[in-house]
């Protein structure tokens, strides 16, 4: 019977056109409730702290990166140092004759403010040796910056511009709370010789705590870095590593690439460590580190299994020095030190980072175990430089040769004194000197015996270490005293 009978294609039909009806009622809904301000703006929720979702001109929403960078950009700076390269040896003829200026070199990074009244920080290697600094501005500022100070051992410096008016900057925040997968920003300047200059990327922590570290010359003694996919390139040096606050979690530094150019493998050093410093470096320059005196090494699984350790954890003592404030707290050799001041310690290497940045003349709480038992010490943590120079006889090992600004030294012994046909006096003896290096240029020749280093006694190999390790950032010259075999004295001045 026809009137019992239907079609498939008309009641599809007929259900379509029923959710039409209902889908067009909705969408009026929204479009009535939208007009009248019903509906809350889109917010995303990223670290405790909420940025709005932007729309833009193409009716795209972008990501919250963008509040990031729009509140940090105009602290982010380029820097440009002007190194002076001598050109050729000083006792090329036109030098001695004609005086032919040094030839100045380009050095460029990043850098950031990170404090109102004009304080950038950035790295030691882009402005190291610098004759004169620029650093520009997003905003199209230029100033001519001061070196205040810098370390090598973790490739920082801080550098001051004057300037009418607060800066922006950028705050620090807190690098020990960072965790592996937490976003990363960088900034910075990469290849600013072809305009890449203020480059945003994006990335995540992908690691903490590496070290060991070898990046050529100049590798920084303390490294505790964080790695990060966020791309780094030449010229991002110096520049913020930042989390979703926008606070400074860590200051570019480098990169580990065979070509030269980022491959997802960057390095930052933490911003508690630069934290820790800058006081120091724009107090007085330099950096004064903490010192507990011991040798130390990384666990071996052999050593965990003595004591009595269900893993591999703390640092081993080889060593401890006499009179130290190990010594005096009861440090000895052959104990794991497992804690220091709370904080669990994993590697010879971040216990060095821990040691060299404590407070000094306070005593620091420390955690052991010796012969299966746990043990607490109190040491109180002295300042490096002047413990080593009060017993640098302590730190010189047999037949230890150094190498100092193309020098190889070696101290000046009885035994020496009689190959050379010398008498003998305590001092430095300098065996071997590289054509083209520092103190090549200066004039020095091999088989002198330096007495006196920047107007400082030097008695042995262990005292010339000590006043070197001292004056490394400075750019001046260094003066030498030293003594011929023939027995005469003369002046040089070495620049780095």
């Amino acid at each position: 019977m026809r009137y019992g009978s239907f079609s498939l294609l008309g009641a599809g039909f007929r259900f379509l056109s029923l959710g039409l009806i209902i889908a067009v009622c909705i969408v009026a809904g929204i479009l009535i409730a939208s007009n009248l301000d019903f509906t809350k703006k889109s917010v995303a929720t990223v670290a405790d702290q909420k940025y709005p979702v932007v729309e833009n001109e193409a009716g795209e929403y972008s990501s919250p990166f963008v509040a990031v960078v729009d509140r940090v950009q105009d602290a982010v700076v380029n820097i440009v140092a002007e190194v002076a390269v001598d050109q050729g040896y000083r006792d090329d003829i036109f030098w001695r004759f004609f005086q032919v200026p040094r030839e100045p070199s380009i050095s460029s990074g990043s850098g950031f403010f990170f404090r109102s009244d004009g304080y950038i920080l950035t790295n030691y290697h882009v402005v190291k040796n610098a004759k004169k600094i620029v650093v520009r501005t997003s905003s199209g500022y230029r100033y001519d910056a001061k070196y205040v100070g810098g370390d090598p051992q973790t490739d920082l410096a801080v550098l001051k511009v004057d300037s009418e008016g607060k800066q922006a900057f950028i705050p620090f925040g807190n690098s020990t709370k960072i965790s592996v997968g937490d976003w990363a920003i960088a900034i910075g300047n990469p290849f600013p010789q072809q305009g890449l200059d203020r480059t945003v990327t994006v990335g995540v922590i992908s690691a903490k705590g590496r070290s060991n570290l070898r990046f050529g010359e100049g590798t920084p003694r303390y490294q505790d870095y964080i790695q990060t996919d966020a791309s780094i390139n030449p010229g991002n040096s110096g520049g913020p590593l930042l989390n979703l606050k926008g606070e400074a979690i860590g200051v570019n530094a480098a990169i580990s690439s065979p070509t030269g150019a980022s491959v997802g493998i960057g390095f930052a050093i933490p911003i508690n460590l630069a934290r820790s410093i800058v006081p120091d470096l724009i107090a007085t320059g330099k950096v004064s580190r903490g010192w507990l005196g011991v040798y130390l090494a990384d666990v071996t699984e052999a050593q965990a299994r003595e004591q009595g350790l269900d893993a591999v954890q703390g640092v081993y003592i080889e060593n401890v020095f006499e009179d130290s404030p190990a010594a005096e707290a009861g440090i000895k050799a052959g104990d794991i030190l497992l804690s220091f001041n709370g904080e669990k310690i994993n590697d010879a290497d971040r216990f060095s980072v821990l040691i060299s940045t404590a407070p000094k003349d306070r005593e620091s709480e420390i955690e052991a175990i010796r012969n299966g038992k746990r043990l607490n010490f109190r040491a109180r943590i002295v300042d490096r430089e002047t413990y080593q120079l009060a017993h640098s006889s302590q730190f010189e090992q047999p037949n230890q040769r150094v190498t100092w600004l193309g020098m190889e030294l070696i101290s000046f012994s009885e035994s020496i004194a009689r190959q050379i046909n010398s008498e003998y006096f305590p001092g430095v003896f300098i065996n071997r000197v590289s054509r083209g290096s520092q103190a090549y240029r200066a004039g020095v020749m091999p088989g002198s015996v330096i007495t006196q280093v920047d107007n400082r006694e030097v008695k042995n190999l262990a005292d010339l270490q000590i006043i070197a390790n001292s004056l490394n950032g400075q750019s001046k010259a260094i003066p030498l005293l030293l003594v011929d075999p023939g027995g005469s004295i003369e002046y040089k001045a070495i620049r780095p």
